[in-house]
């Protein structure tokens, strides 16, 4: 027994240490030529607003004519690909939830007839409101086809678009933003945090002398990587109390699933970042490591532009970006309200993540060449 609070005293002075040291040393440097480089190399091929590929649905329940030439112009275009052909309205909700379509056209089953008597016949576009600008523009394009076959049936007003967004009902670009820099802005600190916490020891000379105490690898990890983490989560709250009350983002799901998701995805980054900082042997080396690696994280999160719009061989890069899935997470929980079978997934690549770069790190602390 007595050993355990020994162990535990010990693991909290590290703890305390470790903060002391976080909260009162703010440091800044400048950015070398490198990161700017692959900066710009990213944003040309990860960053692009170019509507290239949209992936709809459609619920035809006229099944007539007219539907079908529609349809045929729209999967003409090259832009749209239809994913899926429902069947029943009820599965729109699935269609739009698992984001496997951007958009669902739903056409009624007397779009023919009223075309036929001259009457406008509506045709229902209901969009993936957590994509806001992307979502904007393919309603556009919709829009823009739909008033080109108005004008080859000699008529500029008998088919009428009505655009329904779900999860963020006027398209606002903030609601599709704001939920998304719950976790990466945290991540920009708890990364950065992290990387210096070793480095700045070894740069000291302290480092070695705290290899040589009684502190077990395991308490030197948790000492480093607690602090780190309690910050992070720190920075997520008051981003989160900003976006929820001084922006009047509402919430739809659970608050406790949203700290869960930020916890695992804190721990995940504080992972590299102790892994950057265990490789480090002056904090501007783990600086320029971390501001190396920040920029490929943010453009292939999905924070910018969609995964889904990217090359292929950057969409299998994103999967080993934590980023990635934990704003795919905070974006669900927030707007969506999804509970957590709709978000487990994004849980496996998070705990792979930290479960090879803690371990990592501790390995690192005690066998890293000089």
């Amino acid at each position: 027994m007595q050993r355990a609070i020994d162990y535990l005293a010990r693991t909290l002075a590290l703890i305390r240490k470790e903060l002391l040291a976080l909260l009162k040393d703010p440091s800044s440097r400048t950015l070398l030529f490198a990161p700017a480089v692959l900066q710009a190399l990213l944003f040309g091929y990860g960053a692009t607003y170019d509507l290239t590929h949209v992936p709809y649905a459609v619920l035809d329940q006229s099944r007539g004519a007219a539907s079908t030439d529609l349809l045929a112009r729209l999967d003409g275009t090259g832009v749209f690909k239809r994913v899926a052909t429902l069947t029943t309205p009820s599965q729109i909700a699935e269609m739009i939830d698992d984001g496997d379509a951007l958009l669902v056209i739903s056409i009624p089953s007397d779009f023919e007839a009223r075309l036929a008597s001259g009457r406008q016949a509506p045709l229902q576009v209901i969009l993936d409101g957590r994509n806001s600008s992307t979502a904007g523009s393919a309603s556009g394009y919709v829009s823009s086809i739909v008033a080109s076959y108005n004008q080859s049936l000699g008529n500029t007003s008998s088919i009428t678009v009505v655009r329904r967004a779900w999860f963020n009902p006027n398209l606002e670009s903030r609601w599709n933003m704001m939920p998304a820099l719950i976790a990466s802005l945290s991540m920009l600190q708890t990364l950065l945090l992290a990387a210096l916490s070793v480095a700045r020891e070894r740069e000291q000379g302290t480092f070695d002398q705290l290899l040589v105490t009684p502190f077990t690898p395991l308490q030197i990890l948790i000492g480093k990587a607690l602090p780190s983490i309690l910050l992070g989560l720190v920075q997520s709250t008051i981003i989160f109390l900003i976006i929820l009350f001084w922006f009047q983002i509402p919430m739809n799901g659970s608050v406790w699933l949203l700290y869960l998701g930020l916890f695992m995805f804190t721990v995940a980054a504080v992972g590299i970042g102790l892994s950057i900082s265990a490789v480090s042997l002056t904090m501007q080396q783990a600086m320029l490591y971390t501001f190396i690696l920040v920029m490929p994280l943010m453009l292939l999160s999905g924070l910018l532009t969609p995964v889904r719009n990217m090359p292929a061989i950057l969409q299998l890069a994103t999967y080993v970006n934590p980023l990635r899935f934990g704003i795919d997470l905070v974006r669900r929980v927030y707007l969506e309200g999804a509970g957590f079978g709709d978000v487990a997934f994004d849980f496996v690549p998070l705990l792979i993540v930290a479960a090879l770069t803690l371990p990592l790190a501790a390995w690192l602390f005690r066998h890293r060449l000089n």
